[in-house]
């Protein structure tokens, strides 16, 4: 479960986000707290993951507590739609930032994000590649256009299946699973790995040229 901590000098509006917050499955409010003092004291004594920040409080600025907060990840939700405020958030280390009033969606799809983000960093390892990196920072991928003779949804196609194995697959394999002939899965596998969504591992065997397999890496 990630662990929320609901920051709002508003009681009533507070109530509303942590139930929010409540309803998405994966994510347990462990606290609301409604000034900056409490917030900071909040944090030390439930220690959370996330905390879901307002800027205007009675007795410091958010902006305040986000800079005096260690090991957590803060969300800023504030009416302040003015650049520097949200310069500012972003420079003190807001993993993202939502504008009053939102919506229960715009906060799920917020929170999916924060969610995925960290499942991302718990599945690598000790040191990532670039494209790790990108991901996490979500920077896109420049795609490359389709050969002449290959469709959009057949590409598709052989990119689910091969994000659905078990393990890497060869052509003859990706071919098996989509109904393609050899040729067409080994021409859309190649594709995927020119655009960077798959990759080519040579398996050697005992004899003769390698055999040429495809793993997804997204």
């Amino acid at each position: 479960m990630i662990r929320v901590l609901v920051v709002d000098d508003d009681f009533m509006v507070a109530r509303i986000h942590a139930g929010y917050v409540a309803r998405i499955p994966g994510f347990q409010v462990v606290a609301t707290a409604h000034n900056g003092a409490d917030a900071v004291k909040a944090v030390a004594e439930h220690r959370p993951d996330l905390v879901l920040l307002d800027i205007y409080l009675p007795d410091m600025s958010g902006l305040d507590v986000l800079k005096s907060l260690n090991h957590v990840d803060v969300l800023m939700i504030s009416a302040a739609r003015d650049v520097p405020t949200v310069r500012e958030a972003m420079r003190a280390g807001a993993v993202n930032y939502l504008i009053k009033p939102f919506t229960a969606a715009a906060l799920a799809e917020r929170l999916a994000q924060y969610a995925d983000t960290r499942r991302q960093l718990t599945s690598m390892g000790a040191q990532v590649r670039q494209d790790d990196v990108d991901r996490l920072f979500g920077v896109a991928k420049h795609q490359t256009a389709l050969p002449k003779g290959l469709s959009a949804a057949t590409c598709a196609l052989v990119a689910e299946a091969l994000k659905n194995a078990e393990s890497d697959l060869s052509a003859v394999e990706a071919a098996e699973a989509t109904g393609l002939s050899r040729v067409s899965a080994r021409r859309y596998l190649e594709h995927l790995c020119a655009d960077g969504k798959a990759e080519l591992r040579p398996r050697y065997g005992t004899a003769g040229r390698p055999e040429h397999r495809y793993r997804w890496i997204g």
